[in-house]
């Protein structure tokens, strides 16, 4: 599937599902990710890929999907809007996810 067919989330989503990458890590009320009860540290995961969406019309439809893998091998996604229309102003998240997108460079 080449880019170009990924242009929507939901498009995204399905493929994650194909490949059974489909685990969403959430943010924990102490600045982790867990997923199925198991939480993760910083140094537990790392972003793999992102997938960045921006609204052609609207600046509210701008959107981020980062594929991450966890040092125990999962992978999974946590999906985020991003600027000043992101869900996590006070929760760890963007300092979280700017440690991670560290190891990738």
């Amino acid at each position: 599937m080449s880019n170009r067919d990924m242009d929507t989330i939901s498009t995204v989503l399905n493929m994650l599902k194909l490949k059974k990458q489909d685990n969403e890590f959430l943010i924990n009320g102490t600045g982790q990710l867990s997923l199925n009860g198991k939480s993760y540290n910083q140094h537990d995961i790392k972003i793999i890929k992102t997938y960045r969406f921006e609204g052609e019309s609207d600046p509210a439809d701008a959107a981020i999907i980062y594929l991450i893998m966890a040092r125990d091998s999962v992978i999974g996604y946590s999906l985020d809007a991003y600027g000043v229309y992101t869900n996590h102003t006070n929760d760890g998240y963007a300092d979280l996810i700017q440690k991670m997108a560290i190891k990738i460079k």
